[in-house]
Parts: C-alpha cells; structure tokens; sequence
C-alpha cells in the first residue's frame, strides 16, 4: 500500500499537459509589462535603461515605413524626437538651424547676454537654406600659416576676405584651397609668411550676387560660373552672406524640417531663468520670434518657477512653455497646473552631472520617465526626457516609457554645429570642450541661476568640465541616429511613436530586467580589441 500511495503521489507531481492550440495571450507574454515594472508600491529599486531591455515583436513592415513623429509641446510636434540641450557647449544657432533642418529642435542656452541670445533667435527665424548669414571671414592681412591653423579648426576651407575680417564690411576677395595650393613650399619659413591679400582672388575676378536674390537664382549663377562659393553684397560691397555649392547640393530638400506651417520659417526654442529680470529676457525673445521658452532648472518645482510659468501664460498665452526639471508625479502636476505645456524630465543622470553625488537627490531617469509620463498624459502634456542618453537605444527606450522626445547633450557634442573650435589631443584625436551647466566653469558664465546659487559666496559644482571626440556634423549624425531608432522600433514591432506608447498603455510592450552579467553580455565583449565605427559617413 505504501507504494502504491507513493507512486499516487509522484504521478499527481508530474507536469499537466497542455494543449498548445489553446495557449492564450497571458501564457504567451515573455516579461513584464511596464506598469508591472514600476507600477508597484514596494519596488525597492530604480531603473536607469541600462537596467531595462525591450523584447522583441511581431514585424510586418519595413524599416522604412517606420514613422518617429512626436511631440515637443503641446503644439509643437517634431518628425525627429530628439531635442539639443541649452548647454553653452551644445546649443547656439547654428545647432538650432540644424536641427530644425533634421526634424528635431534646438534649444539655444542662456549663458549669454539677452541681447545675444536674442539675436541667436533671430538668425534661426531669419535663416534660408543653402545661405551662410554668417560665414567666417578673414582679414588681407592674415598669412596663410595662420590660415593653415584656422583651418583645421573649423573643418572648410574656403573664406571670404573682408576689410576687417569680420561679416558686414567691404568685401575684398576670396581665398579657396586652390589659392592656397599654389604657394609653394620652396622656403616654408618665408611663403607660408604670404599674406592672403597676395594669393587671393580678389572681387573684381569674382562672381557676386546682391542681395535680395533667392536661392533659385543662385544656384543657377553658381552652376553657369562653375564656382564652390558665391559671394551676396550690397550694392556698396558690404558682404551679407555667402552660398557654397556643397550647401545647396545638402540643403535642396530637408522634407522633416521642423518648420512654422504658413511663413515657413525654421522653430526655435530658448532657455530662461526664473528671476525677475528673466521676464524681460523673455520679451527680447518673444520679439525676436522665438517659439518656446524652456525653464533652465535643475529642481523645477520652485515657487519661482510657478510664478514665471504664470506669468508668461498670462502675457504670452500662445509661447509654448516647457517646465522643469522634475521626477516625480507631485512635482508634474504642480506645473502642469500653472499651465506648462511640456516638461522636461531629469535629475542628476546627464554624463557631466553630479547632482545626486552632490546632493543626494534625484531619481533613476528609466523610473522618472515612466512615472511622470503616466501622469503628464493625462492632461495632454508631452515630457521630454533629458539626460542619461547615450546611444539610440536609449532614445527608443525614452519613447517606450512615454516621452515625446530626448532632449540630448553628450550625445550631440563634438558635432561641428556645437559652439567653440576644434583642438588636437597628445594622440592626434580632434576634440571639442564640453562641460556641464552645473560645472564651476559655467557657473561663472550665468548658470548658477538653474541651481538656485546666484548669491552664494561659494558655489558648489553640480557637474564637470571636460573634452568630447568629433563626430562630424549634424547632418551626417541624425540620420545615423533616427536609423537606430527606426530599428529598435521594428524589431519592438510598433510602426510608429504613437503605436509604441498604445502598446505600453495597454501592456502589449514588453521588458525584462537586465543583471550585470546581461548588460556585460548584450555589449561588445570576448575581442582582444575592437575599432567602434558608429556610420558610414
């Protein structure tokens, strides 16, 4: 009898059978649903997105059909959802044109006086593809040594020669690398000493055009003179642009352009502060036509960020206006209700950050993301997820917790379109400086104001300064980007942004919760060494 009961007993064990034609959703769905993840009152940790992995869909369309329009603000939406940051080492004009050109937006940053920052608004909303408004000029007087090292600084070849070397006054000539070839090196120590007045083509041989012209006509005198660059002057010989063939032939068509739909004008966004001459930093903007203000704080839920967002709903009620920084749901709502038509998401987690070792306040951005997303969405509000982005895979991670779109520093540095020159490290590599807004450096340009630190006698580093390779420009760097995205979302199995966040709402999108080891394994690993090539430029 006992071995009977004992063979009762271990037949009861065995596994039931299961009749796999009757398998249904539930005992098909591989990991967690988003909700599952973050959703509970006792999850003891928070998730950056190195901690999350997406699993893999169903795909049934191409690469190609896969669509990334999203939202900046509430009326303002971009084909491209990634946004440059307002850092002095990332945003000017000449990123915002740039990035307005690839879908995406611009945020130029308020280290600078209001009436630079204002002008940096106004060559945004003033530009026209395939024109320089401000090409780098160069005085008769420079030598071509000196050009030589001006050169491998700024990544062209060609300049203008005016009066004084600067944009506006008397044009001379032009100075090509077929100008410069032709100095010979017979006696380096003395023709590289050549003046460029000497070598240069000057304007009586050159084919102009005055301004007013448009951008038709040319292109048709430069393809008639067979010339790279075409000089714009006023009728007195003042130069006011500049148009190169590689431009045109880069600039003919940008179908993703974040553009006004009836001027046609590119949009811009701006940063600002939150004193009180802030507000007339604001009007400067406003009437240099900027499209949105973005509150530079580190911690937005101030009772002086309430103020200034009321204020400029109140004066300005059609200026789109971002919010933040915040991650949590109480600080969302707090600014949602002062009327901010998007917010920006993230504390302490950008690459040159030390907000949370400094301060001992942040949050993971993976959970801030999600968190503040849910409740942003139900008031229509689109968020931006700002910092922690590193890789495309972690701007489709940003969209499959909710974002509307990365808001990117470190990922853009180092691209030709960011402010300052290019220098040479020891080992040859080209590099371009880039700091944080925390950092001891760019508090004492004006950025101790986001950190609430304006009247302190010391200043405490919320961040760091330090180099970043060259990546190219802009325009060879987001397609690479918006590709990865286009990827990540088909192997996901979502056509679109919109269909990636109804697959999160409804628990469709799935995730699993990478170990140390599963991050180790899903990088580069076992190669005695390797050589990263992001793109073929």
């Amino acid at each position: 009898m006992t071995g009977t009961n004992g063979a009762s007993k271990d037949r009861s064990r065995s596994p039931k059978k299961v009749d796999p034609t009757k398998l249904t959703e539930a005992d098909l769905a591989d990991g967690f649903s988003a909700s599952e993840i973050f959703g509970s009152k006792t999850t003891m940790s928070g998730y950056t997105y190195d901690d999350l992995i997406c699993l893999p869909g169903h795909i049934n369309f191409g690469v190609h059909d896969v669509l990334l329009g999203s939202r900046f603000t509430k009326k303002i939406a971009l084909k491209t959802p990634i946004v440059s940051s307002p850092m002095d080492t990332v945003t000017e004009s000449n990123m915002a044109i740039a990035m307005a050109l690839e879908g995406g937006i611009g945020v130029i940053h308020t280290n600078l006086p209001v009436e630079t920052q204002a002008a940096e608004v106004a060559r945004v909303k003033k530009y026209k593809a395939g024109f320089i408004l401000e090409p780098r000029c160069v005085p008769p007087t420079m030598t071509v040594e000196e050009l030589d090292k001006l050169k491998s600084t700024v990544g062209f070849t060609g300049f203008p020669v005016t009066e004084n070397g600067q944009m506006g006054a008397k044009l001379l000539g032009l100075v090509t690398k077929r100008d410069t070839d032709f100095v010979q090196d017979v006696n380096p120590m003395t023709d590289r000493k050549t003046r460029l007045s000497e070598i240069m083509t000057p304007t009586a041989n050159l084919v102009t055009l005055f301004e007013g012209c448009d951008l038709l006509e040319a292109n048709d005198v430069l393809q008639k003179s067979k010339k790279g660059k075409l000089p714009i002057v006023t009728r007195g010989g003042l130069l006011v642009a500049l148009v190169a063939r590689t431009d045109i032939k880069k600039n003919v068509d940008f179908p993703n352009a974040t553009k006004h739909p009836l001027n046609k004008e590119l949009l811009v966004a701006a940063a600002i502060g939150t004193r009180p001459a802030d507000r007339d930093r604001v009007k400067a903007l406003v009437a240099a036509g900027v499209d949105a203000v973005v509150i530079d704080s580190s911690q937005g839920d101030s009772v002086f960020q309430h103020e200034m967002v009321k204020w400029i709903k109140s004066n300005f009620p059609d200026l789109q206006v971002v919010a933040g920084n915040v991650v949590t749901k109480k600080q969302a709502k707090n600014l949602i209700e002062c009327g901010a038509d998007a917010l920006r998401v993230g504390m302490g987690i950008g690459s040159i950050c030390t907000t949370q070792e400094v301060c001992a306040c942040g949050r993971a951005q993976a959970s801030a993301v999600y968190n503040v997303a849910k409740l942003a969405r139900q008031y229509g509000v689109p968020i931006l997820a700002d910092g922690g982005i590193s890789s495309p895979g972690h701007i489709v991670k940003a969209l499959s917790l909710g974002a509307g779109a990365a808001m990117c520093g470190s990922l853009l540095a180092g691209t030709s379109e960011t402010p300052g020159e290019y220098f040479y490290s020891e080992d040859g590599k080209r590099l371009k400086r880039y700091r944080g807004m925390g950092s001891i450096d760019a508090m004492k340009k004006g950025s101790d104001d986001r950190y609430f630190g304006t009247a302190a006698v010391i200043k405490v580093a919320q961040g760091v300064s330090g180099t970043v390779q060259d990546k190219g420009s802009i325009h060879k760097y987001i397609p690479y980007l918006t590709q990865g995205l286009k990827h990540g979302m088909q192997d996901i199995g979502a056509q679109s942004v919109d269909q990636l966040q109804s697959m999160l709402q409804e628990g469709q999108l799935r995730f699993e919760l990478r170990s140390a080891a599963a991050q180790r394994e899903g990088g580069v690993h076992g190669l005695h060494s390797f050589e990263r090539k992001l793109f073929d430029s």
